[in-house]
């Protein structure tokens, strides 16, 4: 007696399981932390794999010339893995993808795969009986970025939800990707604005150390050539004293260059640095003064740094452009900020208009090197001054 075949009951739908969510959640949230594409697309590929109850996988990326990479793989048998140039070029499936052919997932047997048919032609072992793949593309917007495929031993095609599953995980990858490509440019753009601070600092660094070193050189030899013949003995001091200094901004330029703090920093605190900086000053007249929190706080070595070069600046300033005969200096130390007042008694000048038309090409780049080494700090600076009023300069920064 024969018995009517049964219809077999249809399987259920991967979606309708609560074990393929909790699959797609654990795959969105790994994607959401890791950054790396490849560790990604690894572990990524690995979830498929046991989700669909398959073995091999791999996934291709295009590179900046548009060739295929493999990213990641999972399981390859023999006859692609131990020959690497077989997973290399471009191949039916990955041309009919980036033809735009087929925009979704599908099923390609060996026949249609040109990397795949000649295992099953000359009935290679090493194949594992690789008979068909399913392959789904990656997109960022409108872009093709990745194909993801997946293998099976037997003649088992992959049915339509799980076909659709795969597409849900390719977008999920293609996000992932897109944030991975927007964070390199991010850490791009980042790349060039340090590149372009450095430079800045390098040219504030050339101003407050080799500029100013050499102007007071040459002042020296200048004062040197005018008397010695009336004066020899003076004619020499001032030119032992041009050696002094050129050796001094020499070691000043090493270290400006170096990206370390000044020489005067070295072994001194940023209050003992200001001192000896005011007492080296034989005119004008430099009287610091210093208000400290219980013991002076631990500050970066750019803040040191910087604070002390804007003071030296000032300083410079003080003496060369407004002729001032005396300065009060005052350091303050308090809880999360350092702040730094210079006041002198010169001639002064229209703030307003100096610092609209200040910059390299100007003759007022000191101030405009000032107002950037604090902007790049977090602090602020306020200049106030007046003709025949004498200047006051307030830093504050944030530590």
């Amino acid at each position: 007696m024969q018995h009517e075949p049964q219809e077999q009951p249809e399987a259920p739908s991967l979606l309708d399981g609560n074990r393929e969510l909790a699959v797609l959640y654990t795959i969105a949230s790994y994607l959401n932390r890791q950054v790396d594409v490849h560790d990604a697309l690894q572990e990524v590929l690995t979830h498929v794999t046991q989700l669909l109850g398959l073995r091999t996988g791999w996934v291709w990326i295009f590179d900046d010339k548009g060739d295929p990479v493999v990213a990641a793989a999972q399981s390859l048998p023999p006859y692609l893995a131990d020959h690497s140039e077989r997973m290399c070029g471009s191949c039916v499936c990955l041309d009919t993808y980036r033809e735009g052919a087929v925009e979704e997932a599908s099923n390609i047997n060996v026949l249609r795969c040109s990397r795949l048919k000649n295992a099953e032609r000359d009935s290679d072992p090493t194949a594992l009986g690789l008979r068909f793949h399913s392959s789904v593309p990656i997109y960022a917007g409108s872009t093709m970025l990745a194909v993801l495929n997946v293998a099976s031993e037997d003649w088992r095609e992959l049915r339509p939800d799980e076909l659709q599953l795969l597409h849900i995980i390719s977008d999920q990858i293609g996000l992932a990707m897109q944030r991975a490509l927007l964070s390199a440019e991010h850490t791009r753009a980042a790349a060039r604005l340090a590149t372009t601070e450095e430079r800045n600092r390098l040219a504030r660094e050339i101003h407050d150390t080799m500029a100013q070193g050499l102007a007071a050189i040459a002042l020296q030899l200048e004062t040197a050539d005018a008397i010695i013949e009336s004066r020899p003995e003076r004619a020499h001091e001032l030119i032992q004293r041009a050696l002094v200094l050129t050796r001094h901004n020499l070691e000043e330029a090493r270290r400006s260059v170096m990206d370390l703090r000044a020489a005067s920093l070295q072994e001194h605190t940023l209050p003992e640095a200001l001192a000896s900086m005011a007492a080296a000053e034989p005119l004008p007249v430099v009287q610091y003064s210093y208000t400290p929190m219980i013991g002076f706080p631990a500050l970066p070595a750019r803040i040191e740094a910087s604070l002390y070069r804007i003071a030296q600046e000032a300083l410079t300033n003080a003496r060369k452009h407004a002729h001032a005969q005396q300065i009060e200096m005052h350091l303050t130390a308090e809880e999360t900020w350092i702040s730094l007042s210079i006041q002198d008694d010169g001639i002064g000048f229209d703030a307003d208009t100096t610092l609209q038309q200040s910059g390299p090409n100007t003759g007022h780049f000191g101030l405009t090197g000032m107002g950037e080494r604090v902007h790049i700090l977090g602090g602020n600076m306020c200049i106030l001054s007046e003709k025949d009023a004498g200047t006051c300069i307030e830093i504050s920064v944030p530590y």
